[in-house]
């Protein structure tokens, strides 16, 4: 029996990618939200920093984070 280097794991490995992709983006649009949520009711920016602290976000894009 010959080896062809392949594993089997292209289809089920790209699918995996593609659905981690899929979550990283959908969490980083409910932490914007959160963040923008938790922003309109603070009462002030200390307040507001440190409710985001307690979410575990800092208020900032994740471009910058």
């Amino acid at each position: 029996m010959s080896r062809t280097g392949h594993h089997g794991f292209g289809k089920a490995d790209g699918r995996y990618q593609a659905a981690q992709a899929a979550y990283e983006v959908s969490c980083a649009a409910q932490g914007r939200r959160a963040a923008r949520v938790v922003a309109g009711r603070a009462i002030d920016a200390e307040d507001c920093a440190e409710l985001l602290a307690m979410l575990g976000l800092d208020g900032r894009p994740a471009d910058q984070a």
